[in-house]
């Protein structure tokens, strides 16, 4: 009871300092500017004749992926930063003092704020995903082929990584939380855009440390999950036809989406780290 009211009283704070505004705003914009791009683009593909529906699609899907992909990093970095300083600032500032002098316990502070950021992203990732995937489509007439699903593994994501941060603000700042989460954010899609060339040139020890870097941190076998979302099957068939293994190089393709295991071992992992900064909390000396 008392970390669900500390969930209510995080999203609250977060709407109070009008942190949902900005992003909002920020949000229809960016909408806005990569709709009318995209629009543009294909409009002009279409009165040249030179391009196919097909052809069409192929582009208006992968400008949808790279949005998506620059989108990522957005919400990784306000996950990433809105979880840093949810407890250290507490702590720093002394309201985690006079909260837990109360008849409240460590656990339900840490949960609480994880459960009410997750809701502030979970709901930010969904709404504005869900924005851009319908204006381009209403502009287009591409519609993707699991829409939802590649929101959901956004979401997803964002939620790895915010417990993450939540852990590192246990004993960490929050500068120095947030600017770990954000570099090891960046790692981890690197280490799976190796992974892809690694398994290309056969190199068995590149795709063993990347594919282990993925374990540790899911973030970006869930993004390969969003990149399936989105691809039109006929890309992924053309592209399996065409470019066969070298495909497997391209960061932003996907023939399948991330195996049962995997989703399970992500689940997993954000019952054990949100179990470490209970622990770490709770053994820390305020």
């Amino acid at each position: 009871m008392a970390a669900l009211t500390i969930a209510r009283l995080t999203v609250a704070e977060v709407l109070r300092r009008r942190i949902a505004l900005i992003l909002l705003v920020l949000t229809v914009v960016s909408v806005g500017l990569t709709t009318w791009g995209t629009e543009r683009l294909v409009s002009l593909g279409r009165a040249s004749g030179d391009a196919s529906e097909l052809e069409i699609w192929f582009v208006t899907s992968q400008i949808l992926i790279l949005v998506a992909f620059m989108f990522s990093f957005v919400l990784a970095m306000t996950a990433a930063f809105l979880a840093a300083p949810a407890i250290a600032a507490d702590i720093e500032s002394g309201v985690a003092h006079a909260m837990l002098a109360r008849p409240i316990r460590r656990a339900d502070l840490v949960v609480g704020r994880w459960l009410g950021l997750v809701i502030v992203v979970v709901v930010y990732a969904v709404g504005s995903g869900m924005l851009e995937i319908a204006a381009i489509g209403f502009v287009t007439g591409y519609r993707p082929p699991e829409p939802w699903l590649a929101v959901g593994f956004l979401s997803a994501q964002a939620v790895v990584l915010l417990t993450f941060a939540l852990l590192l603000s246990t004993r960490l700042s929050a500068i120095a939380a947030g600017a770990i989460c954000v570099v090891l954010f960046g790692l981890g899609w690197m280490a799976g855009v190796f992974a892809g060339i690694g398994r290309f040139f056969d190199a068995a020890a590149l795709v063993t440390a990347a594919e282990a870097s993925r374990w540790l941190l899911p973030t970006d076998g869930l993004w390969r999950g969003t990149i399936y979302g989105l691809e039109p099957p006929a890309v992924v068939l053309v592209a399996l036809g065409r470019a066969g293994p070298i495909s497997g190089v391209n960061p932003f393709f996907a023939s399948a989406p991330p195996p049962g295991e995997f989703l399970a071992w992500s689940a997993v992992w954000v019952a054990l780290v949100l179990g470490l900064a209970v622990l770490s909390l709770s053994r820390r000396d305020l």
